[in-house]
């Protein structure tokens, strides 16, 4: 909130900005642990190596992607959310929904990233669930030139970012609403990543901008290191 009004050039001190959000009875929600029964290994699928050893940090977008899967309960029934993150920026490159646990779901989430990034030798990382150890979704890598890469079995530390978006995501969104059908909760993630988390919602980790914001900075400064041709 802070940062909000600062931004929008309201001088005024963090206390009193807590002072009266407390007069208002508002606060923070704060993030809680979440289970999913969304991980599940085959033993005889192919693993990729981990290629990220929990170092999730990269000098510029599309470097290093995380991925996950995450349930979204409905009075209908389960929607599965898959979704990729850059890790440069945190932002949601990629997202796909279904009600069905199916490799399809994640392929979905795979090419949207592709399609929108269009990367080079980006590493995808994410935990040894069926899906992404499908023979489908490493043909997939393959033909798009993504390196795919996993942690160790059951860790949830080793895919902790995509970890902390779905905890994000739980406190922000999923604790707070219920879905009466798959319809609403599409509708309600949609609006979350790309009119809430994406453009708007700040990271201390970023500055306290936008996952946006950060990319947009970085790009602007990019682009002052180019020499223009007339001066060359």
């Amino acid at each position: 909130m802070h940062e909000d009004l600062a931004e929008a050039g309201q001088r005024v001190g963090r206390k009193r900005v807590a002072r009266l959000m407390r007069a208002a009875g508002l606060r923070g929600v704060s993030k809680t642990g979440t289970t999913s029964p969304t991980k599940r290994r085959v033993p005889e699928a192919p693993q990729a190596p981990d290629l990220v050893q929990r170092q999730f940090t990269a000098t510029a977008p599309d470097q290093l992607w995380v991925a996950d899967i995450t349930y979204v309960p409905t009075h209908a029934g389960f929607l599965y959310f898959a979704v990729v993150l850059d890790a440069f920026s945190r932002r949601v490159v990629g997202w796909a929904m279904s009600s069905s646990l199916k490799t399809a779901v994640v392929l979905d989430a795979l090419q949207m990233a592709a399609t929108q990034r269009r990367p080079t030798a980006v590493i995808h990382h994410s935990d040894q669930g069926s899906q992404y150890g499908a023979l489908a979704f490493g043909q997939r890598c393959k033909e798009l030139g993504v390196r795919p890469s996993m942690g160790s079995r059951g860790d949830a530390y080793d895919n902790a970012m995509a970890e902390s978006f779905f905890a994000t995501l739980e406190c922000e969104l999923l604790a707070r609403r219920r879905f009466h059908s798959h319809a609403e909760a599409r509708v309600a993630l949609f609006r979350y990543i790309e009119g809430w988390y994406n453009p708007h919602r700040r990271h201390s980790a970023l500055g306290q901008r936008s996952p946006l914001a950060f990319e947009r900075a970085y790009h602007a400064a990019q682009r002052s290191l180019t020499p223009h041709p007339a001066a060359a």
